[in-house]
Protein backbone atom coordinates (compact mmCIF):
# COMPACT_ATOMS: atom_id res chain seq x y z
CA UNK A 1 0.00 0.00 0.00
CA UNK A 2 1.20 3.54 -0.36
CA UNK A 3 -0.05 7.04 0.99
CA UNK A 4 0.57 9.00 4.46
CA UNK A 5 -1.39 5.86 6.28
CA UNK A 6 0.79 3.09 4.78
CA UNK A 7 2.32 0.86 7.30
CA UNK A 8 -1.12 1.11 9.67
CA UNK A 9 -3.10 -1.84 9.81
CA UNK A 10 -6.50 -1.62 10.94
CA UNK A 11 -9.21 -4.66 12.14
CA UNK A 12 -12.42 -3.85 10.83
CA UNK A 13 -15.72 -5.14 12.75
CA UNK A 14 -17.57 -2.58 11.55
CA UNK A 15 -20.53 -2.92 9.48
CA UNK A 16 -23.46 -1.12 7.67
CA UNK A 17 -22.42 2.48 6.75
CA UNK A 18 -20.99 4.81 9.61
CA UNK A 19 -17.70 2.65 10.57
CA UNK A 20 -17.24 1.09 7.07
CA UNK A 21 -16.69 5.04 5.83
CA UNK A 22 -14.34 5.79 8.50
CA UNK A 23 -12.52 2.43 7.91
CA UNK A 24 -12.91 3.42 4.08
CA UNK A 25 -11.24 6.38 4.31
CA UNK A 26 -8.27 4.55 6.39
CA UNK A 27 -8.27 2.72 3.30
CA UNK A 28 -7.77 5.86 0.90
CA UNK A 29 -4.91 7.22 3.05
CA UNK A 30 -3.12 3.98 2.83
CA UNK A 31 -4.30 1.63 5.90
CA UNK A 32 -4.14 -1.63 5.39
CA UNK A 33 -7.86 -2.71 6.35
CA UNK A 34 -8.54 -6.20 7.23
CA UNK A 35 -12.30 -6.12 7.52
CA UNK A 36 -13.99 -9.08 9.30
CA UNK A 37 -17.38 -10.56 7.96
CA UNK A 38 -19.96 -13.09 8.91
CA UNK A 39 -19.21 -16.32 7.20
CA UNK A 40 -21.77 -16.89 4.28
CA UNK A 41 -23.49 -13.52 5.56
CA UNK A 42 -21.09 -10.79 5.36
CA UNK A 43 -21.91 -7.06 6.40
CA UNK A 44 -25.58 -6.92 6.39
CA UNK A 45 -25.29 -4.00 3.24
CA UNK A 46 -24.26 -6.96 0.91
CA UNK A 47 -27.63 -7.91 0.71
CA UNK A 48 -29.31 -4.16 0.74
CA UNK A 49 -30.70 -4.35 -3.09
CA UNK A 50 -31.42 -3.53 -5.09
CA UNK A 51 -29.82 -1.86 -7.12
CA UNK A 52 -26.81 -4.60 -7.89
CA UNK A 53 -23.32 -3.95 -10.00
CA UNK A 54 -23.42 -5.47 -13.27
CA UNK A 55 -20.78 -6.98 -14.61
CA UNK A 56 -18.90 -6.58 -17.68
CA UNK A 57 -21.75 -8.66 -19.42
CA UNK A 58 -24.56 -6.21 -18.50
CA UNK A 59 -25.49 -9.46 -15.78
CA UNK A 60 -26.88 -8.28 -12.69
CA UNK A 61 -24.58 -9.46 -9.83
CA UNK A 62 -24.86 -9.89 -6.20
CA UNK A 63 -23.07 -6.98 -5.05
CA UNK A 64 -25.18 -4.35 -3.67
CA UNK A 65 -24.45 -0.67 -5.01
CA UNK A 66 -25.16 -0.24 -0.66
CA UNK A 67 -22.12 -2.31 0.28
CA UNK A 68 -19.55 -1.20 -2.72
CA UNK A 69 -19.97 2.27 -1.73
CA UNK A 70 -18.22 2.09 1.90
CA UNK A 71 -16.03 -1.02 1.29
CA UNK A 72 -13.43 0.15 -1.36
CA UNK A 73 -9.46 -1.03 -0.44
CA UNK A 74 -10.37 -3.76 2.37
CA UNK A 75 -9.62 -7.30 2.98
CA UNK A 76 -12.55 -9.32 3.86
CA UNK A 77 -11.89 -12.19 6.33
CA UNK A 78 -15.06 -14.38 7.60
CA UNK A 79 -14.47 -15.12 11.17
CA UNK A 80 -17.41 -16.53 13.39
CA UNK A 81 -17.38 -13.89 15.98
CA UNK A 82 -19.84 -16.36 17.83
CA UNK A 83 -17.34 -18.99 18.25
CA UNK A 84 -14.25 -19.79 20.74
CA UNK A 85 -11.93 -20.56 18.55
CA UNK A 86 -12.94 -17.22 16.01
CA UNK A 87 -12.85 -14.88 19.31
CA UNK A 88 -8.96 -16.35 19.74
CA UNK A 89 -8.75 -15.63 16.00
CA UNK A 90 -9.30 -11.79 16.65
CA UNK A 91 -7.45 -11.66 19.98
CA UNK A 92 -4.30 -13.11 17.45
CA UNK A 93 -4.90 -10.45 14.54
CA UNK A 94 -5.50 -7.87 17.21
CA UNK A 95 -1.87 -8.15 18.37
CA UNK A 96 -0.68 -7.54 14.98
CA UNK A 97 -2.97 -4.35 14.59
CA UNK A 98 -2.57 -0.31 15.36
CA UNK A 99 -6.27 0.59 15.31
CA UNK A 100 -9.92 -1.61 15.95
CA UNK A 101 -13.23 0.07 14.65
CA UNK A 102 -16.37 -1.59 15.65
CA UNK A 103 -19.98 -0.74 16.26
CA UNK A 104 -21.23 -3.28 18.12
CA UNK A 105 -23.93 -2.27 20.48
CA UNK A 106 -22.24 -1.06 24.36
CA UNK A 107 -20.77 -3.94 26.04
CA UNK A 108 -21.35 -6.57 23.07
CA UNK A 109 -18.00 -7.70 22.17
CA UNK A 110 -17.01 -7.31 25.79
CA UNK A 111 -18.43 -10.13 26.62
CA UNK A 112 -16.21 -12.15 23.58
CA UNK A 113 -13.20 -11.24 25.40
CA UNK A 114 -12.92 -8.39 23.00
CA UNK A 115 -13.71 -5.16 24.50
CA UNK A 116 -10.73 -2.57 24.92
CA UNK A 117 -10.00 -3.42 28.45
CA UNK A 118 -9.33 -7.23 27.74
CA UNK A 119 -7.60 -6.59 23.73
CA UNK A 120 -5.51 -3.42 25.08
CA UNK A 121 -3.72 -6.11 28.13
CA UNK A 122 -2.32 -7.84 25.04
CA UNK A 123 -1.55 -4.41 22.63
CA UNK A 124 -1.34 -1.87 24.65
CA UNK A 125 -0.52 0.52 21.32
CA UNK A 126 -3.92 -0.30 20.55
CA UNK A 127 -6.32 2.40 19.08
CA UNK A 128 -9.83 1.26 19.66
CA UNK A 129 -12.57 3.10 17.99
CA UNK A 130 -16.79 2.19 19.33
CA UNK A 131 -19.16 3.78 17.12
CA UNK A 132 -22.46 3.44 18.84
CA UNK A 133 -25.82 5.34 18.11
CA UNK A 134 -26.04 7.01 21.44
CA UNK A 135 -22.43 6.17 23.42
CA UNK A 136 -21.19 4.26 25.95
CA UNK A 137 -22.48 6.29 28.96
CA UNK A 138 -26.19 8.09 29.36
CA UNK A 139 -29.38 6.57 29.98
CA UNK A 140 -29.83 5.83 25.86
CA UNK A 141 -26.19 3.66 25.85
CA UNK A 142 -27.64 0.38 25.17
CA UNK A 143 -30.14 1.49 22.72
CA UNK A 144 -29.75 0.91 18.97
CA UNK A 145 -29.22 4.09 16.85
CA UNK A 146 -30.13 4.23 13.33
CA UNK A 147 -29.35 7.36 11.48
CA UNK A 148 -32.94 8.33 10.44
CA UNK A 149 -34.03 8.32 14.62
CA UNK A 150 -30.51 10.60 14.86
CA UNK A 151 -31.71 13.29 12.04
CA UNK A 152 -34.95 13.16 14.43
CA UNK A 153 -33.92 13.42 17.83
CA UNK A 154 -30.45 15.75 17.00
CA UNK A 155 -32.33 18.50 16.06
CA UNK A 156 -31.57 18.20 12.23
CA UNK A 157 -34.93 17.70 10.85
CA UNK A 158 -36.22 20.17 12.71
CA UNK A 159 -34.02 22.81 10.81
CA UNK A 160 -35.14 20.51 7.31
CA UNK A 161 -37.74 21.15 4.93
CA UNK A 162 -40.28 23.49 3.92
CA UNK A 163 -41.43 26.04 6.68
CA UNK A 164 -44.54 25.71 8.80
CA UNK A 165 -48.01 27.78 6.65
CA UNK A 166 -46.33 26.74 3.35
CA UNK A 167 -47.11 23.95 0.95
CA UNK A 168 -45.48 20.79 1.96
CA UNK A 169 -44.23 21.69 5.45
CA UNK A 170 -42.90 19.35 7.81
CA UNK A 171 -39.93 17.75 9.12
CA UNK A 172 -37.52 16.05 6.48
CA UNK A 173 -35.04 13.34 6.82
CA UNK A 174 -31.90 14.35 4.77
CA UNK A 175 -31.44 12.08 1.61
CA UNK A 176 -28.32 10.70 2.95
CA UNK A 177 -27.55 9.02 5.80
CA UNK A 178 -25.74 11.91 7.06
CA UNK A 179 -25.07 10.97 10.84
CA UNK A 180 -23.61 8.09 9.53
CA UNK A 181 -21.12 9.67 7.27
CA UNK A 182 -20.23 12.61 9.77
CA UNK A 183 -19.84 10.45 12.27
CA UNK A 184 -17.44 8.13 9.99
CA UNK A 185 -15.45 10.93 9.26
CA UNK A 186 -15.17 12.32 12.77
CA UNK A 187 -14.13 8.79 13.87
CA UNK A 188 -11.05 9.56 11.14
CA UNK A 189 -10.37 12.86 12.69
CA UNK A 190 -10.25 10.71 15.90
CA UNK A 191 -8.06 8.04 15.09
CA UNK A 192 -5.43 10.13 13.52
CA UNK A 193 -5.40 12.25 16.56
CA UNK A 194 -4.50 9.33 18.60
CA UNK A 195 -1.80 7.71 16.24
CA UNK A 196 -0.16 11.00 16.96
CA UNK A 197 -0.77 10.70 20.55
CA UNK A 198 0.68 6.87 20.36
CA UNK A 199 3.69 8.24 18.08
CA UNK A 200 4.81 10.33 21.27
CA UNK A 201 4.18 8.35 24.13
CA UNK A 202 3.48 4.39 23.03
CA UNK A 203 0.11 4.47 24.10
CA UNK A 204 -3.12 3.26 22.58
CA UNK A 205 -6.51 4.81 23.96
CA UNK A 206 -9.98 3.68 23.63
CA UNK A 207 -12.44 6.49 21.65
CA UNK A 208 -15.72 6.37 22.11
CA UNK A 209 -17.84 7.83 19.08
CA UNK A 210 -21.34 8.33 18.61
CA UNK A 211 -23.78 8.99 15.66
CA UNK A 212 -26.09 11.84 18.56
CA UNK A 213 -22.92 13.52 19.89
CA UNK A 214 -21.65 13.78 16.31
CA UNK A 215 -25.35 15.34 14.59
CA UNK A 216 -25.29 17.61 17.27
CA UNK A 217 -21.92 18.96 17.03
CA UNK A 218 -23.04 19.48 13.66
CA UNK A 219 -26.19 22.00 14.42
CA UNK A 220 -22.93 24.97 14.09
CA UNK A 221 -24.19 27.66 13.50
CA UNK A 222 -28.03 26.97 13.83
CA UNK A 223 -27.20 26.15 17.48
CA UNK A 224 -25.12 29.20 18.00
CA UNK A 225 -28.34 30.95 16.76
CA UNK A 226 -30.29 29.58 19.55
CA UNK A 227 -28.05 30.25 22.08
CA UNK A 228 -27.41 33.89 21.46
CA UNK A 229 -30.58 34.85 20.66
CA UNK A 230 -33.03 32.28 22.59
CA UNK A 231 -35.14 31.94 19.79
CA UNK A 232 -35.55 28.18 18.41
CA UNK A 233 -34.43 27.92 14.97
CA UNK A 234 -36.96 26.40 12.19
CA UNK A 235 -37.49 24.89 8.59
CA UNK A 236 -36.51 28.06 6.63
CA UNK A 237 -37.12 25.89 3.85
CA UNK A 238 -34.96 26.72 0.77
CA UNK A 239 -33.37 29.85 2.23
CA UNK A 240 -30.61 30.53 4.48
CA UNK A 241 -31.25 31.82 7.83
CA UNK A 242 -28.57 34.70 7.94
CA UNK A 243 -27.98 35.49 4.45
CA UNK A 244 -29.69 37.08 1.75
CA UNK A 245 -30.67 36.27 -1.25
CA UNK A 246 -29.34 33.17 -0.25
CA UNK A 247 -31.97 30.56 -2.08
CA UNK A 248 -32.68 29.22 -5.20
CA UNK A 249 -34.36 31.74 -7.95
CA UNK A 250 -36.69 30.59 -10.62
CA UNK A 251 -35.31 31.74 -14.02
CA UNK A 252 -37.68 31.96 -17.61
CA UNK A 253 -36.97 27.70 -17.75
CA UNK A 254 -35.42 26.58 -14.50
CA UNK A 255 -34.02 27.96 -11.18
CA UNK A 256 -30.55 28.76 -10.42
CA UNK A 257 -29.25 29.25 -6.55
CA UNK A 258 -27.91 33.06 -6.13
CA UNK A 259 -25.25 32.48 -2.66
CA UNK A 260 -24.73 36.17 -1.59
CA UNK A 261 -22.13 36.33 1.05
CA UNK A 262 -21.23 39.64 1.22
CA UNK A 263 -22.69 43.25 0.67
CA UNK A 264 -20.01 43.89 -2.23
CA UNK A 265 -21.59 40.71 -3.83
CA UNK A 266 -24.66 42.30 -3.37
CA UNK A 267 -24.49 45.37 -5.31
CA UNK A 268 -22.60 43.81 -8.12
CA UNK A 269 -25.48 41.17 -8.57
CA UNK A 270 -27.71 44.54 -8.33
CA UNK A 271 -25.46 46.33 -11.47
CA UNK A 272 -25.54 42.78 -13.24
CA UNK A 273 -29.67 42.46 -12.95
CA UNK A 274 -29.83 46.08 -14.11
CA UNK A 275 -31.63 47.42 -10.49
CA UNK A 276 -28.27 49.73 -8.75
CA UNK A 277 -30.79 51.15 -6.89
CA UNK A 278 -31.64 47.96 -4.68
CA UNK A 279 -28.05 48.26 -3.34
CA UNK A 280 -28.73 51.67 -2.40
CA UNK A 281 -32.33 50.91 -0.65
CA UNK A 282 -32.04 50.82 2.96
CA UNK A 283 -33.67 47.78 3.35
CA UNK A 284 -31.47 45.88 1.19
CA UNK A 285 -28.05 47.79 1.62
CA UNK A 286 -26.19 45.46 4.16
CA UNK A 287 -26.50 41.70 5.05
CA UNK A 288 -28.81 42.66 8.22
CA UNK A 289 -31.68 44.28 6.46
CA UNK A 290 -32.31 41.84 3.47
CA UNK A 291 -32.27 39.27 6.61
CA UNK A 292 -35.00 41.70 7.81
CA UNK A 293 -36.91 42.52 4.45
CA UNK A 294 -35.72 39.00 3.16
CA UNK A 295 -39.43 39.00 1.38
CA UNK A 296 -39.54 42.07 -0.22
CA UNK A 297 -36.33 41.68 -1.59
CA UNK A 298 -37.06 38.05 -2.98
CA UNK A 299 -40.08 39.19 -4.92
CA UNK A 300 -38.40 41.93 -6.46
CA UNK A 301 -35.51 39.63 -7.34
CA UNK A 302 -37.82 36.91 -8.53
CA UNK A 303 -39.81 39.37 -11.20
CA UNK A 304 -35.96 40.09 -12.59
CA UNK A 305 -34.68 36.50 -13.03
CA UNK A 306 -38.01 34.91 -14.40
CA UNK A 307 -36.69 37.58 -17.55
CA UNK A 308 -33.79 34.96 -18.62
CA UNK A 309 -32.55 31.71 -19.39
CA UNK A 310 -30.45 30.56 -16.04
CA UNK A 311 -27.57 29.69 -18.40
CA UNK A 312 -27.73 33.18 -19.56
CA UNK A 313 -27.65 34.35 -15.34
CA UNK A 314 -25.30 32.35 -14.76
CA UNK A 315 -23.12 32.95 -17.87
CA UNK A 316 -23.64 36.66 -16.61
CA UNK A 317 -23.00 36.47 -13.24
CA UNK A 318 -19.74 34.42 -12.69
CA UNK A 319 -18.40 36.94 -14.72
CA UNK A 320 -18.90 39.53 -11.98
CA UNK A 321 -17.64 37.44 -9.10
CA UNK A 322 -21.47 36.73 -7.98
CA UNK A 323 -21.68 32.92 -6.86
CA UNK A 324 -24.12 31.08 -8.39
CA UNK A 325 -24.97 27.71 -9.48
CA UNK A 326 -27.36 25.02 -10.76
CA UNK A 327 -29.77 22.80 -8.76
CA UNK A 328 -28.36 19.00 -10.63
CA UNK A 329 -29.37 15.50 -10.18
CA UNK A 330 -27.02 12.90 -9.84
CA UNK A 331 -26.75 12.10 -13.26
CA UNK A 332 -25.80 15.78 -14.16
CA UNK A 333 -23.57 15.90 -10.99
CA UNK A 334 -21.21 13.08 -12.83
CA UNK A 335 -21.21 15.07 -16.02
CA UNK A 336 -20.44 18.68 -14.40
CA UNK A 337 -17.18 19.30 -16.42
CA UNK A 338 -16.10 21.10 -12.38
CA UNK A 339 -16.79 17.33 -10.96
CA UNK A 340 -14.73 15.49 -14.23
CA UNK A 341 -11.58 17.67 -13.74
CA UNK A 342 -11.46 16.87 -10.07
CA UNK A 343 -11.51 13.04 -11.28
CA UNK A 344 -14.30 12.30 -8.42
CA UNK A 345 -15.68 9.12 -10.57
CA UNK A 346 -13.29 6.12 -10.39
CA UNK A 347 -13.09 2.58 -11.60
CA UNK A 348 -11.71 -0.43 -9.79
CA UNK A 349 -10.89 -3.66 -11.48
CA UNK A 350 -11.77 -6.81 -9.67
CA UNK A 351 -10.75 -9.87 -11.11
CA UNK A 352 -14.16 -11.71 -10.83
CA UNK A 353 -16.75 -8.81 -11.36
CA UNK A 354 -15.15 -6.56 -13.90
CA UNK A 355 -15.42 -2.77 -13.19
CA UNK A 356 -16.30 -1.53 -10.16
CA UNK A 357 -17.29 1.95 -9.92
CA UNK A 358 -17.18 4.24 -7.12
CA UNK A 359 -16.77 8.22 -5.55
CA UNK A 360 -13.13 9.07 -5.40
CA UNK A 361 -12.33 10.52 -1.96
CA UNK A 362 -12.32 14.26 -2.14
CA UNK A 363 -8.73 15.02 -0.59
CA UNK A 364 -5.76 16.16 -2.45
CA UNK A 365 -1.99 15.32 -1.34
CA UNK A 366 0.89 16.87 -3.41
CA UNK A 367 3.24 14.20 -1.89
CA UNK A 368 1.18 11.12 -1.17
CA UNK A 369 -1.65 11.13 -3.43
CA UNK A 370 -4.00 8.19 -3.54
CA UNK A 371 -3.61 5.31 -4.99
CA UNK A 372 -6.73 2.75 -5.26
CA UNK A 373 -5.58 -0.56 -5.44
CA UNK A 374 -8.49 -2.67 -4.46
CA UNK A 375 -12.12 -2.81 -5.24
CA UNK A 376 -14.67 -3.67 -2.47
CA UNK A 377 -13.68 -7.21 -1.57
CA UNK A 378 -16.04 -10.26 -2.36
CA UNK A 379 -16.94 -11.86 1.08
CA UNK A 380 -14.12 -13.80 2.30
CA UNK A 381 -11.79 -13.52 -0.71
CA UNK A 382 -9.04 -12.40 1.34
CA UNK A 383 -9.70 -14.88 3.88
CA UNK A 384 -6.72 -17.44 3.17
CA UNK A 385 -4.21 -14.82 1.89
CA UNK A 386 -4.53 -12.28 5.34
CA UNK A 387 -4.32 -15.32 7.68
CA UNK A 388 -1.16 -17.09 6.11
CA UNK A 389 0.64 -13.19 5.57
CA UNK A 390 -0.80 -11.63 8.82
CA UNK A 391 -1.11 -14.40 11.44
CA UNK A 392 1.39 -17.07 9.42
CA UNK A 393 -1.08 -19.33 9.30
CA UNK A 394 -0.75 -22.35 7.68
CA UNK A 395 -2.73 -24.31 5.11
CA UNK A 396 -3.35 -26.88 7.49
CA UNK A 397 -4.18 -24.27 9.53
CA UNK A 398 -6.84 -22.53 7.91
CA UNK A 399 -8.32 -25.33 6.26
CA UNK A 400 -8.75 -26.79 9.67
CA UNK A 401 -10.82 -23.39 11.14
CA UNK A 402 -12.70 -23.43 7.96
CA UNK A 403 -13.58 -26.81 8.52
CA UNK A 404 -14.71 -26.38 11.64
CA UNK A 405 -17.09 -23.25 10.51
CA UNK A 406 -14.82 -20.55 11.93
CA UNK A 407 -14.22 -19.26 8.87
Amino acid sequence: MSGPLAGIRVLDLSRVMAGPWCTQILADLGAEVIKIERPGLGDDTRHWGPPWLKDKDGNATRQSAYYLSANRGKHSVTVDLGQPEGQKLIRELAVECDVLVENFKTGGLAKKGLGYDALSEINPGLIYCSVTGFGHTGPMASDAGYDYLIQAQSGLMSITGVADGQPGAGPQRVGMAVADLTTGMNSVIAILSALHHRSKTGDGQHIDMALLDVQVSWLANQALNYFCSGNVPGRTGEYHPNLAPYQPFPTKDGQVILAVGNDGQFQRLCQAMGCPELAEDQRFSTNPQRVLHRPELVGKLCEIMRTRTSRDWMDTLVKVHVPCGPIQNIAEVFEDPQVLAREMKLELEHPVLGKVPGIANPIKFSRTPQNYQKAPPLLGEDTDAVLARVLGKSAEDIQKLRSTGIL
